[in-house]
C-alpha cells in the first residue's frame, strides 16, 4: 500500500479491551497454542504462515545460533550482570550490542554478497565464474570474505552440512546455496587455507532462499542469541563466575605492574 503524505501507519498489530490481533490473527485464539515461537517470527515477519517445510527450516536457521559457548556475547553479558543484577534486560543488551561483522552479524554480510553477485548475472549464471569473481573483488579489497572461515571449526564447521541438508530436504536448496558453496571452494583455492562455509555464511545463503532482506537477516542472529544469553544470565546467577572473571583478566593484565 502506498504511504500518504504524513500518514503513520502499522500493518503489523493493535489491541483493545478484550483482544489483540497480529497480521489479522487473534493472539489468544488463532495463535496460542497453534504456532511455535520460530513459526511465530515467521508470520511476524512476513504475515503468512509457514508452510511445513518453511517451518522446519526457519526453526533450524533460529536454533543455530541461541548458542556457540562462552563467547565475547555470553562473556559481556555475564559480567553486566554482576555489576546490575537488579537489571537482566541491560545483561542482555550488553551481550547483544557485541553482534557484528566478526560475530553472528557475518549472516547480514553472507547474503548481502549473495544478493549483490547476482543483481547484475542476468538470467543464467555461471556460477563458478561468479563465485571466482566475488572471491577475486574481496581478495583486491583485502577484505574478509562474509560466511568464509572460523576459528574452531575446521576443516568444517558442522552445522553448515546440517543446514544445507535440512534446506535441501525441504526444497529450499536454490541458487544462493549453491553459489555460496562455490564461493567457499573457491576461496579455498585461491588461499591455500581451509576455509569452511562457517553456519552464519549457511544462513545467509538459506535466508537469501527465503527471500529475506539483506539488511533484516542480522536481525535473525539477534533473535536468536538473545535466548542464548537468558541461559547464560539463569546459570551466572545459579553459579557465578563473573567475578572470577573480572578478577583473573585483572591480575593476568596488570602482572608486569606488580612484578
Amino acid at each position: 500500500m502506498t504511504r500518504q503524505p504524513n500518514e503513520i501507519r502499522s500493518d503489523i498489530a493493535y489491541s483493545r479491551p478484550d483482544r489483540i490481533v497480529i497480521r489479522g490473527k487473534d493472539l489468544a485464539q488463532d495463535i496460542l497454542g497453534q504456532m511455535n515461537l520460530g513459526d511465530f517470527a515467521y508470520f511476524q515477519l512476513t504475515g503468512k504462515t509457514a508452510t511445513p517445510a518453511q517451518s522446519r527450516v526457519f526453526n533450524a536457521v533460529l536454533i543455530t545460533l541461541v548458542e556457540h559457548g562462552m563467547t565475547p556475547s555470553a562473556i559481556a553479558a555475564r559480567l553486566t550482570y554482576a555489576g546490575a543484577p537488579e537489571s537482566l534486560q541491560a545483561a542482555v543488551a550488553a551481550g547483544l550490542c557485541g553482534l557484528g561483522t566478526v560475530f553472528v552479524g557475518t549472516t547480514e554480510g553472507s547474503a548481502r554478497m549473495l544478493y549483490e553477485a547476482f543483481e547484475q548475472a542476468g538470467d543464467n549464471p555461471d556460477l563458478d565464474r561468479l563465485a571466482a569473481n566475488t572471491v577475486a573483488d574481496y581478495r583486491a579489497r583485502k577484505q574478509i570474505i562474509p560466511g568464509i572461515g572460523h576459528p574452531i571449526h575446521k576443516p568444517i564447521d558442522p552445522r553448515t552440512p546440517r543446514l544445507f541438508k535440512i534446506a535441501e530436504d525441504n526444497g529450499m536448496s536454490g541458487k544462493h546455496i549453491a553459489l555460496m558453496q562455490r564461493i567457499g571452494a573457491e576461496a579455498e583455492r585461491a588461499s591455500g587455507k581451509v576455509l569452511p562455509i562457517n553456519a552464519t555464511g549457511a544462513l545467509g545463503a538459506i535466508c537469501c532462499e527465503f527471500g529475506f532482506p539483506w539488511k533484516i537477516v542480522r536481525g535473525f542472529g539477534v533473535m536468536a542469541r538473545a535466548i542464548g544469553l537468558v541461559g547464560h544470565i539463569m546459570e551466572e546467577s545459579e553459579r557465578p563466575m563473573a567475578l572470577d572473571i573480572w578478577h583473573d583478566v585483572e591480575a593476568r593484565a596488570t602482572a608486569h605492574i606488580r612484578d
